[in-house]
């Protein structure tokens, strides 16, 4: 099978090199004969493309990247929808597609224009695309620009809704919203549901040594005995760092060893400012920048990790990756309700703590949770994330569909 993946985020970012290559590495080794497009920014293209390069010959996948345009806003878009378009008819014309396989909407109109010439094509939304981008303040619908754009977009997404083979969303929240609005054509049996992954190889334990923690621990200057919680990735447009200061204020009274560790890219001069005008020393937090590879090192030296999510209406279809793979390490989590499947993979979770609202009583209680449990049960934590999150899982679910599409 001919199988031609689009995508508008690019193979050199992280986000690619997490959520679109392991997916599309395991779907190659089950047979499937495997085109990528993406749109590449040039800084990363030009750091990663020879590593990017030979990790996907090494997997059988054909890369053809185009390039993104920044600005003017809107038109750049236009185009790059135009240059993802010509590359896709180009290919076909050679190899003849089976199928598209578009992630989320941008990547959606190639999909419909090959769908014209013959070919299956498969909706991976990844969310709610155009509500996202209002819940998180991008496009003003007071501007009347921004809501003609909005309009425009929700229209194309009940057009892909209805013209998709098959449609693949993060989350069952998500599948149920949709199926509340009044398409005839989009029925249960249309939608599968695939949440973030997460390799849980990369994310185990098991490949972690007592003394690669050590290391760590020695270069934050984090004490052994001091209580550890983390955040992961950056600190951006859904993620709410004033709440997620204010709960460890909560545990520091709790629990006077505790350190904040921040792993992120961010710039730390913003952190620590956030963290002064809440009367949190600067001493009690810690930030490092990390790679991939060094990312599960870092979490495991934390007794539990934390994140906030924002619970607008667009997170019901939202499956946050960095939930994959603190589980996978068997770490405790604290987060909030409200987004996604979350609530309902927490309710499972032996050692989950679910923070029910931002106020100071219910970080009271969920600290008193937190800091209750007898004893972390890393490998029930674990098996959790692997029933639901393991990437083995999604690229089985990602071959059915590809072939019930056909």
């Amino acid at each position: 099978m001919e199988a031609l993946y689009v995508s508008y985020d690019g193979m050199t970012d992280p986000l690619g090199q997490s959520q679109v290559i392991p997916y599309l590495a395991g779907l190659a080794a089950k047979g499937f004969s495997i085109s990528l497009i993406s749109c590449e920014k040039s800084i990363p293209y030009k750091k990663e493309a020879s590593n990017i390069k030979q990790l996907l010959k090494a997997n059988h996948i054909n890369w053809y990247p185009v390039f993104y345009t920044k600005k003017p806003p809107i038109l750049s878009t236009v185009f790059d929808i135009w240059k993802m378009k010509q590359k896709a008819h180009s290919l076909h014309r050679t190899k003849n597609f089976d199928i598209v396989h578009c992630r989320s909407y941008i990547a959606a109109f190639v999909g419909l224009s090959l769908q014209k010439k013959g070919c299956r094509w498969i909706f991976d939304m990844r969310g709610f695309w155009a509500d996202e981008r209002v819940d998180g303040h991008i496009w003003n619908l007071k501007n009347p620009i921004f809501k003609q754009i909005y309009g425009f977009f929700k229209s194309k997404e009940r057009e892909f809704l209805k013209s998709a083979d098959h449609i693949v969303s993060l989350t069952q929240a998500g599948k149920l919203e949709m199926l509340t609005w009044n398409i005839p054509e989009l029925t249960p049996d249309k939608i599968s549901v695939i949440p973030c992954c997460a390799d849980l190889n990369h994310f185990n334990n098991a490949n972690i040594t007592a003394e690669a923690q050590t290391r760590w621990r020695e270069k934050l200057s984090i004490d052994p005995n001091a209580y550890v919680l983390s955040y992961l990735g950056s600190v951006g447009t859904w993620y709410l760092p004033d709440e997620m200061l204010d709960f460890f204020k909560i545990l520091k009274q709790k629990e006077p060893s505790a350190l904040f560790l921040f792993i992120t890219k961010d710039d730390p001069q913003r952190l620590k400012e956030l963290a002064l005008s809440k009367n949190i020393s600067v001493d009690d937090i810690r930030i490092q920048p990390a790679t991939r590879n060094q990312v599960p090192g870092l979490l495991s030296i934390s007794q539990a990790s934390l994140f906030f999510i924002k619970p607008v209406w667009s997170k019901k279809a939202s499956s946050p990756t960095k939930l994959a793979e603190i589980m996978g390490l068997g770490i405790p989590v604290v987060t909030n309700s409200g987004v996604g499947d979350v609530d309902w993979v927490m309710h499972k979770n032996p050692n989950g703590v679910l923070v029910e609202s931002f106020t100071e009583q219910s970080y009271v209680i969920a600290v008193s949770q937190l800091l209750s449990f007898p004893q972390t049960k890393p490998k029930e934590i674990r098996q959790l994330a692997c029933d639901y999150f393991s990437l083995e899982h999604g690229i089985s679910i990602f071959e059915s569909v590809y072939h019930s599409s056909l």
